[in-house]
Protein backbone atom coordinates (compact mmCIF):
# COMPACT_ATOMS: atom_id res chain seq x y z
CA UNK A 1 0.00 0.00 0.00
CA UNK A 2 3.00 2.28 0.86
CA UNK A 3 5.65 1.41 -1.23
CA UNK A 4 6.35 -1.00 -4.51
CA UNK A 5 6.32 -4.67 -3.05
CA UNK A 6 9.33 -5.86 -6.05
CA UNK A 7 12.94 -5.33 -5.01
CA UNK A 8 14.27 -3.89 -7.95
CA UNK A 9 11.66 -1.60 -8.07
CA UNK A 10 11.84 -0.78 -4.82
CA UNK A 11 15.39 -0.06 -5.22
CA UNK A 12 14.75 1.86 -7.94
CA UNK A 13 13.18 4.47 -6.10
CA UNK A 14 14.72 4.25 -2.71
CA UNK A 15 18.04 5.52 -5.53
CA UNK A 16 16.09 8.06 -6.99
CA UNK A 17 14.57 9.66 -3.74
CA UNK A 18 18.45 9.61 -1.90
CA UNK A 19 20.01 11.08 -4.89
CA UNK A 20 21.26 14.37 -4.31
CA UNK A 21 20.97 14.58 -0.65
CA UNK A 22 24.23 14.13 1.08
CA UNK A 23 24.96 16.43 3.73
CA UNK A 24 27.28 16.82 6.41
CA UNK A 25 25.48 16.40 9.06
CA UNK A 26 25.36 13.82 11.89
CA UNK A 27 21.87 14.11 13.42
CA UNK A 28 21.39 11.95 16.90
CA UNK A 29 17.73 11.57 16.18
CA UNK A 30 15.67 12.20 13.15
CA UNK A 31 11.85 13.05 12.44
CA UNK A 32 10.57 10.89 9.39
CA UNK A 33 7.00 10.72 7.54
CA UNK A 34 5.55 7.46 7.22
CA UNK A 35 3.31 8.22 4.35
CA UNK A 36 3.07 6.73 0.93
CA UNK A 37 6.90 7.16 -0.41
CA UNK A 38 5.30 8.78 -3.61
CA UNK A 39 3.61 11.75 -1.11
CA UNK A 40 6.40 11.67 1.55
CA UNK A 41 9.54 9.58 0.40
CA UNK A 42 11.39 12.36 -0.78
CA UNK A 43 11.25 13.90 2.95
CA UNK A 44 12.16 11.07 4.53
CA UNK A 45 15.11 10.32 2.61
CA UNK A 46 16.28 13.88 3.52
CA UNK A 47 15.89 13.56 6.90
CA UNK A 48 17.96 9.50 6.50
CA UNK A 49 20.63 11.97 4.90
CA UNK A 50 21.21 13.10 7.73
CA UNK A 51 22.33 10.22 9.26
CA UNK A 52 25.73 8.81 7.23
CA UNK A 53 25.82 6.42 5.91
CA UNK A 54 28.33 4.81 7.30
CA UNK A 55 25.98 4.16 10.67
CA UNK A 56 26.05 0.49 11.83
CA UNK A 57 24.61 0.49 14.92
CA UNK A 58 21.23 0.33 16.20
CA UNK A 59 17.87 2.72 15.13
CA UNK A 60 15.26 3.08 17.82
CA UNK A 61 12.32 3.50 16.05
CA UNK A 62 9.13 4.93 17.72
CA UNK A 63 6.28 5.32 15.71
CA UNK A 64 2.32 6.06 17.48
CA UNK A 65 -0.23 3.23 17.15
CA UNK A 66 -2.44 4.35 14.78
CA UNK A 67 -4.61 1.40 16.35
CA UNK A 68 -5.62 2.14 20.14
CA UNK A 69 -2.58 -0.27 21.21
CA UNK A 70 -0.20 0.40 24.34
CA UNK A 71 3.16 0.90 24.34
CA UNK A 72 5.49 -1.71 22.97
CA UNK A 73 7.73 -3.72 21.27
CA UNK A 74 8.57 -6.87 19.18
CA UNK A 75 11.62 -9.26 19.45
CA UNK A 76 11.76 -10.63 16.22
CA UNK A 77 13.39 -10.22 12.60
CA UNK A 78 11.15 -7.90 10.75
CA UNK A 79 10.83 -8.91 6.50
CA UNK A 80 11.19 -5.97 3.72
CA UNK A 81 11.40 -6.50 -0.27
CA UNK A 82 14.73 -5.59 0.49
CA UNK A 83 15.48 -8.25 3.06
CA UNK A 84 15.53 -9.04 6.67
CA UNK A 85 16.07 -6.28 9.36
CA UNK A 86 17.40 -7.63 12.17
CA UNK A 87 16.40 -6.53 16.05
CA UNK A 88 18.74 -5.51 18.59
CA UNK A 89 18.29 -8.40 21.41
CA UNK A 90 20.11 -7.43 23.79
CA UNK A 91 18.74 -3.27 23.49
CA UNK A 92 15.05 -4.73 23.92
CA UNK A 93 16.03 -7.03 26.29
CA UNK A 94 18.22 -3.72 28.75
CA UNK A 95 14.18 -1.71 28.11
CA UNK A 96 11.80 -2.29 30.47
CA UNK A 97 8.94 -2.34 28.12
CA UNK A 98 6.70 -5.08 27.03
CA UNK A 99 7.07 -7.39 23.71
CA UNK A 100 3.48 -7.81 22.06
CA UNK A 101 3.86 -9.01 18.29
CA UNK A 102 0.46 -8.95 17.72
CA UNK A 103 0.17 -5.41 18.43
CA UNK A 104 2.48 -4.02 15.48
CA UNK A 105 0.89 -6.93 12.82
CA UNK A 106 -1.48 -3.88 10.95
CA UNK A 107 0.88 -0.89 12.29
CA UNK A 108 2.61 0.74 9.64
CA UNK A 109 4.33 3.75 11.32
CA UNK A 110 7.66 1.82 12.01
CA UNK A 111 7.44 -0.75 8.94
CA UNK A 112 7.42 2.36 6.28
CA UNK A 113 10.70 3.47 7.64
CA UNK A 114 12.32 0.11 7.25
CA UNK A 115 12.87 0.21 3.37
CA UNK A 116 15.23 3.17 4.05
CA UNK A 117 17.03 2.36 7.10
CA UNK A 118 17.92 -1.32 5.02
CA UNK A 119 19.04 0.77 1.72
CA UNK A 120 20.95 3.34 3.24
CA UNK A 121 22.26 1.70 6.75
CA UNK A 122 22.32 -2.38 5.28
CA UNK A 123 24.34 -3.21 8.82
CA UNK A 124 22.24 -1.63 11.18
CA UNK A 125 19.54 -2.97 13.42
CA UNK A 126 16.68 -1.99 14.93
CA UNK A 127 14.30 -1.68 17.95
CA UNK A 128 10.77 -0.98 17.09
CA UNK A 129 8.91 0.76 19.62
CA UNK A 130 4.88 1.52 19.14
CA UNK A 131 3.80 4.34 21.35
CA UNK A 132 0.69 4.20 22.66
CA UNK A 133 0.03 7.27 24.85
CA UNK A 134 1.65 10.34 24.11
CA UNK A 135 1.45 12.96 26.86
CA UNK A 136 4.59 14.43 27.83
CA UNK A 137 4.65 12.28 31.13
CA UNK A 138 4.86 9.23 28.35
CA UNK A 139 7.23 10.63 26.84
CA UNK A 140 9.43 11.09 29.42
CA UNK A 141 9.13 7.80 30.85
CA UNK A 142 9.89 6.42 27.61
CA UNK A 143 12.85 8.35 27.08
CA UNK A 144 14.02 7.64 30.30
CA UNK A 145 13.75 3.49 29.39
CA UNK A 146 15.96 4.65 26.10
CA UNK A 147 18.51 6.22 28.01
CA UNK A 148 18.83 3.46 30.61
CA UNK A 149 18.67 0.89 27.79
CA UNK A 150 21.67 2.94 25.62
CA UNK A 151 23.67 3.05 29.17
CA UNK A 152 23.23 -0.26 29.68
CA UNK A 153 24.33 -1.97 26.45
CA UNK A 154 26.93 1.03 25.22
CA UNK A 155 25.10 0.79 21.99
CA UNK A 156 25.52 3.55 19.54
CA UNK A 157 22.46 4.56 18.03
CA UNK A 158 20.04 6.94 16.20
CA UNK A 159 16.36 7.70 17.42
CA UNK A 160 13.47 8.13 14.35
CA UNK A 161 10.69 9.55 15.53
CA UNK A 162 7.87 8.47 12.82
CA UNK A 163 5.31 10.89 11.84
CA UNK A 164 3.08 13.02 9.65
CA UNK A 165 2.12 16.62 10.70
CA UNK A 166 -1.42 17.87 10.10
CA UNK A 167 -3.99 15.82 8.33
CA UNK A 168 -6.75 16.62 5.81
CA UNK A 169 -7.24 20.42 6.09
CA UNK A 170 -6.05 23.49 4.10
CA UNK A 171 -2.20 23.83 2.92
CA UNK A 172 -2.14 27.34 4.36
CA UNK A 173 -3.64 26.26 7.57
CA UNK A 174 -1.27 23.11 7.97
CA UNK A 175 1.76 25.00 7.05
CA UNK A 176 0.91 27.54 9.44
CA UNK A 177 0.23 25.51 12.30
CA UNK A 178 3.14 22.41 11.76
CA UNK A 179 5.58 25.23 11.32
CA UNK A 180 4.48 26.96 14.52
CA UNK A 181 4.97 23.65 16.28
CA UNK A 182 8.02 22.47 14.99
CA UNK A 183 9.77 26.02 15.80
CA UNK A 184 9.31 24.82 19.39
CA UNK A 185 12.18 21.85 18.07
CA UNK A 186 14.78 24.19 17.26
CA UNK A 187 15.74 24.79 21.27
CA UNK A 188 14.14 21.39 21.60
CA UNK A 189 11.92 22.83 23.97
CA UNK A 190 9.60 19.97 24.68
CA UNK A 191 6.89 21.37 27.08
CA UNK A 192 6.44 24.40 24.19
CA UNK A 193 5.84 21.76 21.67
CA UNK A 194 3.04 20.29 23.28
CA UNK A 195 1.66 23.77 24.15
CA UNK A 196 1.50 24.80 21.02
CA UNK A 197 0.24 21.33 19.11
CA UNK A 198 -2.49 21.95 21.66
CA UNK A 199 -3.14 25.65 20.88
CA UNK A 200 -2.98 24.84 17.02
CA UNK A 201 -4.98 21.89 17.31
CA UNK A 202 -2.44 20.38 14.99
CA UNK A 203 -3.33 17.00 14.20
CA UNK A 204 0.37 15.63 13.97
CA UNK A 205 -0.15 11.28 14.75
CA UNK A 206 3.52 11.60 16.42
CA UNK A 207 3.99 14.20 18.24
CA UNK A 208 4.82 11.62 21.64
CA UNK A 209 7.44 10.12 19.38
CA UNK A 210 8.87 13.52 18.37
CA UNK A 211 9.29 14.27 21.85
CA UNK A 212 10.59 11.38 23.02
CA UNK A 213 13.75 11.55 19.76
CA UNK A 214 13.81 15.24 21.36
CA UNK A 215 14.12 13.90 24.88
CA UNK A 216 16.48 11.03 24.18
CA UNK A 217 18.62 13.21 22.19
CA UNK A 218 19.02 15.74 25.01
CA UNK A 219 20.15 12.70 26.98
CA UNK A 220 22.63 11.75 24.48
CA UNK A 221 23.90 15.91 24.48
CA UNK A 222 21.87 17.41 21.82
CA UNK A 223 21.07 20.84 21.79
CA UNK A 224 18.93 21.96 19.13
CA UNK A 225 16.64 20.98 16.26
CA UNK A 226 16.77 21.78 12.45
CA UNK A 227 13.83 21.31 9.94
CA UNK A 228 15.43 20.46 6.48
CA UNK A 229 12.40 20.07 4.48
CA UNK A 230 8.48 20.46 5.10
CA UNK A 231 5.75 19.72 2.36
CA UNK A 232 2.49 19.17 1.97
CA UNK A 233 0.96 16.03 0.08
CA UNK A 234 -1.05 19.30 -1.89
CA UNK A 235 2.73 19.61 -3.33
CA UNK A 236 2.05 16.08 -5.47
CA UNK A 237 -1.53 15.96 -5.81
CA UNK A 238 -2.28 19.78 -6.28
CA UNK A 239 -5.44 19.66 -4.14
CA UNK A 240 -4.51 22.28 -1.80
CA UNK A 241 -8.11 21.59 0.43
CA UNK A 242 -7.35 18.44 2.36
CA UNK A 243 -3.69 18.08 2.75
CA UNK A 244 -1.24 16.02 5.38
CA UNK A 245 1.79 17.99 6.12
CA UNK A 246 5.66 16.30 6.45
CA UNK A 247 8.61 17.44 8.00
CA UNK A 248 12.15 16.21 8.03
CA UNK A 249 14.08 17.51 11.31
CA UNK A 250 17.54 16.36 12.55
CA UNK A 251 18.06 17.02 16.17
CA UNK A 252 21.90 17.43 17.02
Amino acid sequence: MFYPQDPSHREQLLEKLYRGKATDLNAMGVVAPHAGYIYSGDVAAVAYSAIPATFSGTFVIIGPSHRGFLTCTSAIPWETPLGITDVDGEFIRALDIRVDEASHRNEHSIEVQLPFIRYRFPHARMVPLMMGEQSLESATALAGDILHAISATRQEVRIVASSDFSHYIQEDVARRQDLHAIGALATLDVAEFYRRIEEQGVSACGYGPIATMCLVAQGLGARRGSLLRYSTSGDVTADYDQVVGYGAIAVM
